[in-house]
């Protein structure tokens, strides 16, 4: 199975930025794809964090969407693959959906961590068929980790989609794993982790742990909707996050929730170095 693919249309940076944009952003396979660069174009953001997101996948007409997103906007791209999807490909060209980094900065020291407490309901079996509707796939949910180069500055960057299905039980424990890989790296260096972690981790006992492991959530007071069902108006729930540790100061977190082009809803922030 592809793990990582990884291109460069961005220019050569020469100065050293004094703030970082930055978003994040379920797109939804990228299935309204105009609409998503239109936001990201606009956002004029230096690191984009992206979940759900396609490569060769017959329901976004076999389009490789991070490639695209990365050659519109000049910028370099990381792809980790979290799922084959075994109905939207073929054996010779399979699809693939996952998570994307892009960033003015050149990106290094790329991989995937992939978690090892997983749902079933994902997994193929003898009695079930692999059609579209039932979205049977081979991999598991994870976090893409990259290093973002900066001139003079080296941040790193946790890409997270934590499990749709089973109870936040599961999903507390992939946020787990990610702070014990985290936790790898001094708390003095410059950490951004963001993604849909599919749960409110803004409430005990996922505050707690975060706390403990020096994270910092500029999002938790602005208690406002990230993901909303087009057909059940009820179903709008908190569950996307922008997240910092170490010399970062958050300003302006901002949920666009007047931009249509997921059930998600994208996410921005601006963050500053101190001294």
């Amino acid at each position: 199975m592809m793990h990582i693919e990884r291109d460069s249309f961005a220019a050569e940076l020469t100065e050293r930025p004094s703030t970082l944009r930055v978003v994040s952003w379920n797109i939804a396979r990228g299935s309204n794809l105009n609409a998503v660069i239109e936001f990201l174009a606009a956002a004029e953001a230096d690191i984009i964090l992206l979940q759900e997101t396609d490569r060769n996948a017959r329901r976004t007409s076999h389009r490789n969407i991070a490639r695209e997103i990365a050659l519109k906007l000049r910028l370099h791209y990381v792809f980790g693959c979290e799922f084959e999807e075994l109905a939207q490909g073929s054996r010779v060209l399979p699809a693939y959906t996952g998570q994307a980094t892009l960033s003015r900065g050149p990106l290094s020291g790329c991989s995937i961590l992939r978690f090892h407490k997983q749902s079933g309901f994902w997994r193929p079996r003898w009695f079930i068929p692999t059609i579209g509707l039932l979205q049977r796939r081979r991999g598991g949910r994870m976090a893409l980790v990259s290093e973002v180069l900066n001139p003079g500055r080296t941040l790193l960057a946790y890409n997270l989609h934590c499990e749709s299905r089973g109870s936040d039980e599961l999903r507390l424990c992939q946020l787990q794993e990610f702070l014990d890989d985290a936790d790898r790296y001094p708390l003095d260096a410059p950490v951004i982790a963001a993604g849909d972690f599919n749960f409110d981790v803004s409430r005990p006992p996922a505050a707690a742990a975060l706390g403990r492991a020096g994270f910092l959530n500029p999002f938790a007071t602005l208690q406002e909707p990230t993901s909303c069902s087009p057909t059940r108006a009820e179903r709008c729930r908190i569950i996307d996050w922008i997240l910092l540790r170490g010399p970062l100061i958050p300003a302006n977190p901002q949920v666009h929730n007047s931009v249509d082009a997921s059930d998600h809803y994208p996410l921005s922030l601006t963050v500053h170095f101190s001294s």
